[in-house]
């Protein structure tokens, strides 16, 4: 008989192997007996919960999506709700935020990345991310330009947003945080100019 509670326990459990082995290895390397040894459990377990390696990478960057998705919520919150530069900014945080630039996370986004070209679930994941930066982008940025511009705009921030990460992610110092919130402040305020 089936323990109780233990999907709520297990498939977090699961999700960071997941990240973990992605970091130490790599996607295609990343096996099932390697995950489910990261996470201490039976290669059983993951085709119980997930299907196999290709639901545990979608519920993983589900998981990944969430936190962004809660983080800049957080922000935004933070930033409250009358200056739209402050929370332009604060989506850009968001996307640069700590649990976001961390190694094991940083891996995992470029393995999703590359695999959503090749898998149907994992491009339609991609899509709804890019669908959610921009819509949150030109809620702010129509506050503040005509409609055909802040379009414009918002593409010019989600393009810079993800030529930092992916430039900092394969640089050996990481993500400088700091310098891809000013680079993008910098290019608002020419296009506010």
């Amino acid at each position: 008989m089936p323990k109780i509670g233990m999907p709520e326990i297990r498939k977090p459990q699961l999700i960071d192997a997941t990240m973990e082995a992605i970091n130490a290895v790599g996607l295609q390397k990343a096996s099932v007996v390697m995950i489910s040894s990261y996470a201490g459990v039976s290669p059983a377990i993951i085709n119980h919960y997930f299907g196999g390696k290709s639901g545990l990478l979608e519920a993983t960057m589900r998981s990944v999506l969430q936190q962004l998705s809660e983080g800049v919520k957080s922000r935004l919150r933070a930033a409250g709700p009358d200056n739209p530069v402050l929370r332009i900014e604060a989506i850009v945080g968001g996307n640069f935020s700590q649990n976001q630039v961390e190694n094991k996370v940083v891996k995992t986004w470029l393995a999703f990345w590359s695999q959503s070209m090749h898998d149907e679930a994992l491009f339609r994941l991609q899509r709804v991310n890019e669908k959610r930066l921009l819509s949150h982008l030109l809620l702010e940025l129509k506050k503040l330009l005509p409609a055909e511009k802040a379009l414009f705009v918002a593409q010019g921030i989600a393009a810079l947003i993800d030529g930092i990460w992916l430039r900092g992610a394969l640089s050996p110092e990481g993500i400088n945080t700091e310098l891809a919130q000013q680079m993008v402040t910098n290019y608002l305020e020419l296009q506010l100019a």
